[in-house]
């Protein structure tokens, strides 16, 4: 009995070996777990309306990923290889643009550039996108299916920076038609370089151009033309800018070569602008020429009032200085003369010259007073002794203030000395008659220094003419 036991235990492992599987006593089956394991690893297969395998692993397929819009099964987008362009080796696309201006911003003199937000429109015919429709009507698009199909590849030359709106969605539109016909719009705002001649400045017309070019086309692929025109290119009739006043906008094409790639078709925007003065009247020349004159008033005033005259001249010089200085700290570094620099400095030397006419006055005047000085001494040696007269009304201070100090020369010093002779007679006369004679300030002979004179008309008309000669030059 207990050999057959045995036999039997040894029967039921080798079973389990070879199947894998183990019996319970209730009649239960169980797999072993390398079975198990390698159950769950299997694929699934589906069997008519039965799956075989794990339950757990069971997914649905992602229909997104297979199945088109609507849109792109009418367009046919996955029936054609849009990374070519229309027609490819055949004639050159020809892609019309026209252009709507919808502000010009800025425009900088200092980093020579300008700044336009603009509607850029490309129109083309791509067959691959024609459809089939009873009504004849487009179909308007955003930006997600241009990235699927051939667009333009446009950019800006010399442009610093730009970019596309997107607010509150990217600025974009596509609309095609039923033919083919394609019209791509987007909105724009560029910074360009615009090459500027200041030397006319404040007094100067500038022009500036915003040019557009495919990147990789040239023109044997790509041919760009205005759509209509000058009259693809519109403008707001509110565009205005604070310094300049917009006297033209046109178009222009030109062929663009590059050593390395070959000719491409280039569209340029050019407009041009004419700098209100103004401004610059009231903030420039106006001070300017307030100074010069008030530098004049030097020549009414007293050639003996130094603390009056010396520090006018120097007033006038330094506000001159501070106006040069405040128009450059706000233009370029230019390697040229501009009109504001001639008209400025022409103005200062003016100032400057009057502070240097007073010098030479005061000097010519203390030559003349050691000659006339020296006369005085003569003659009281001649005389022997001091006359009583003299001594009572005629004082240094009178003497040096007589006599003519309007720049008689030498060969006119017989001259004076006869004034002054004369001059000392009536005083002894009239002491001997007994008769009272005027004052001795009012007895002098005095006279304005002759530089002084010139200077009262020589300074205005020159500045006048010099005004006249400039703004009839750069206006």
């Amino acid at each position: 009995m207990p050999t057959a036991v045995l036999l039997l235990l040894q029967l039921a492992w080798v079973v389990v070996g070879a199947s894998g599987r183990s019996v319970d006593m209730r009649g239960h089956v169980h797999q072993t777990h390398s079975q198990i394991r390698f159950k769950r690893e299997l694929p699934l297969t589906v069997t008519g309306n039965q799956k075989v395998g794990s339950t757990i692993l069971t997914r649905n397929s992602d229909s997104t990923k297979t199945t088109m819009s609507k849109s792109e099964q009418l367009l046919s987008i996955k029936d054609h290889d849009f990374a070519m362009r229309p027609g490819f080796g055949g004639p050159a696309v020809p892609v019309g643009v026209d252009v709507q201006v919808e502000s010009l911003d800025t425009i900088s003199e200092v980093d020579m550039d300008f700044t336009m937000t603009l509607y850029i429109r490309h129109y083309w015919k791509d067959e691959r996108l024609a459809f089939h429709s009873t009504t004849n009507n487009s179909m308007t698009f955003d930006g997600r299916l241009v990235k699927k199909i051939w667009v333009p590849d446009m950019f800006f030359v010399h442009s610093k920076k730009s970019f596309t709106h997107d607010t509150t969605t990217d600025n974009v539109m596509l609309r095609v038609y039923p033919d083919g016909k394609v019209l791509y719009s987007l909105r724009v705002t560029v910074t360009s370089m615009c090459s500027m001649d200041l030397s006319r400045f404040p007094l100067d017309t500038q022009t500036c151009s915003l040019e557009i070019e495919s990147y990789a086309y040239t023109d044997d692929d790509l041919m760009l033309y205005w759509k209509k025109g000058n009259n693809s290119l519109s403008t707001d009739e509110k565009i205005s800018l604070s310094q300049f006043l917009i006297q033209e906008f046109h178009t222009t094409t030109k062929l663009a070569f590059y050593s390395s790639t070959g000719w491409y078709n280039r569209l340029y925007i050019n407009f041009t602008l004419r700098r209100h003065i103004f401004f610059f009247l009231l903030q420039t020349y106006f001070p300017a020429t307030l100074m010069v004159m008030l530098s004049w008033v030097s020549f009414w005033i007293d050639r003996r009032a130094v603390p009056a005259r010396v520090p006018l001249g120097i007033t006038t010089v330094l506000t001159m200085s501070t106006i040069i200085t405040g128009v450059n700290a706000s233009m370029p570094r230019v390697s040229y003369i501009k009109a504001v620099d001639i008209y400025l400095w022409v103005s200062f030397v003016f100032v400057f010259l009057s502070v240097i006419e007073y010098a030479a006055v005061n000097y010519l005047s203390t030559l003349q007073e050691r000659k006339e000085r020296k006369l005085r001494d003569r003659l009281a040696c001649s005389c022997g002794v001091t006359h009583p007269g003299m001594m009572g009304s005629y004082s240094e201070e009178d003497v040096n203030n007589t006599g003519n100090y309007g720049g008689m020369s030498d060969e006119n010093g017989a001259m004076k000395q006869q004034r002054m002779m004369v001059h000392l007679d009536f005083e002894e006369n009239d002491q001997v008659t007994g008769h009272v004679g005027p004052s001795a300030y009012n007895s002098m002979w005095i006279d304005t220094h002759a530089i002084d004179k010139y200077s009262r008309v020589f300074f205005p008309g020159s500045y006048i003419l010099f005004n006249v000669i400039y703004w009839s030059c750069y206006l």
